[in-house]
């Protein structure tokens, strides 16, 4: 026989009402506790297919030379790592999501597993006869990037 605190016996019906007000309380509780458990997932870094990390590639894909390497970076993001990619020469920026994909400045609704997989997309996107135009000197050839006039303004 299952008694309340105060000692009372109770009947089915109560015990009934017990369990799902305990089932309930449960499932509120594990609806709170989700997106503090989904938020604290270790995203994946810099690993390829396979789990394995990535490493510089030189091919050609498509009839274009692609080459790819990684560089460490120096200054305020010094322990960092960035990829200097080209394609026939010309520099194509790609840029690491926050869950570890990639994805490149000619295709940038997509993202891509690997460093290559980002680069043979763009070529991809790139289709035959066109090519990448060097927009500005940037930190690939060493000058510094010109973001325009500066008048003192801050963002």
């Amino acid at each position: 026989m299952v008694v309340t605190a105060d000692g009372v016996p109770m009947g089915g019906e109560q015990r009934a009402r017990r369990a799902i007000r305990r089932r309930v309380l449960a499932s509120l509780a594990a609806l709170a506790l989700a997106p503090v458990l989904a938020a604290s997932r270790v995203p994946r870094r810099a690993l390829g297919s396979g789990g394995a990390a990535e490493s510089a590639f030189d091919e050609v894909y498509r009839g274009r030379r692609i080459r790819g390497s990684l560089l460490t970076a120096a200054g305020p993001r010094a322990g960092g790592h960035a990829w200097q990619v080209t394609v026939d020469g010309h520099p194509l920026h790609l840029m690491r999501r926050s869950d570890g994909t990639w994805l490149s400045m000619v295709n940038h609704y997509s993202s891509y597993r690997t460093s290559l997989e980002a680069t043979r997309a763009a070529v991809d996107e790139l289709g035959p006869g066109q090519g990448l135009r060097d927009l500005a000197p940037g930190p690939l050839d060493g000058g510094p990037v010109h973001m325009g006039d500066d008048h003192g303004v801050r963002a």
